[in-house]
């Protein structure tokens, strides 16, 4: 059975060169994440693929886990960023708009990022409090978002809220993965809406 302990913590580049190594190593990882799976893959293939030796990848890096979670890092940074865009502009949407852009947040970073998909659906490859701690992060930053645009609802609602429309986004997630091309239009339309009718409700209680 996998381990859930925390890997030993990857060594952080003190240079620009180092730094360059690092960004290039994480980069080959995803690739091979995706290519070959996380079990499946190998720190010698890793290595490989961004052209290091394998070496230069233990000294950043000392175990398959520590590289899966320095890139999980790196995905969670860019999702909170995304999130943080739309936290700035939310207050200039209707909540039709609002739903749509929530519920495309996830659908469109989970696309470019297919390595963060690899990596979330494998327990082993984050440790269980880390991964709490991102998805609780997640839903520090929809709060932050709820709050900014409807700031007279009060702090529990905006948290009760929150916890809703993650767990819609995540919904959207599972509808693009699991149902028939045929059907995920209407079904994904079928959510927005939804989550458009939820908001409404939310600005008027």
């Amino acid at each position: 059975m996998p381990s859930q302990k925390t890997s030993p913590p990857a060594r952080a580049p003190q240079r620009k060169r180092g730094h360059e190594r690092v960004a290039s190593l994480l980069s080959a990882a995803a690739d091979t994440f995706v290519e070959k799976g996380y079990d499946a893959a190998t720190m010698t293939e890793i290595a490989a693929r961004a052209g290091a030796s394998i070496g230069s990848l233990y000294q950043f890096f000392p175990t398959k886990e520590a590289v899966a979670q320095a890139l999980m890092g790196g995905h969670a940074e860019a999702l909170y960023a995304r999130i943080g865009q739309l936290t700035a502009r939310a207050p200039q949407w209707g909540n039709d708009e609002l739903a749509g852009q929530l519920i495309r947040l996830f659908l469109d970073f989970r696309r470019q990022q297919p390595s963060f998909v690899v990596l979330t659906e494998v327990p082993a490859s984050v440790p269980k409090g880390e991964a709490l701690t991102i998805r609780m992060r997640i839903r520090d930053e929809l709060i932050g978002l709820l709050g900014g645009r409807y700031p007279g609802l009060p702090t529990a609602q905006v948290r009760a809220g929150a916890t809703v429309v993650q767990y819609m986004m995540k919904a959207a997630v599972a509808l693009h993965a699991e149902t028939a091309s045929t059907a995920r239009t209407a079904a994904q339309t079928q959510l927005r809406r939804t989550l458009w009718l939820y908001l409404d409700d939310l600005a008027n209680t």
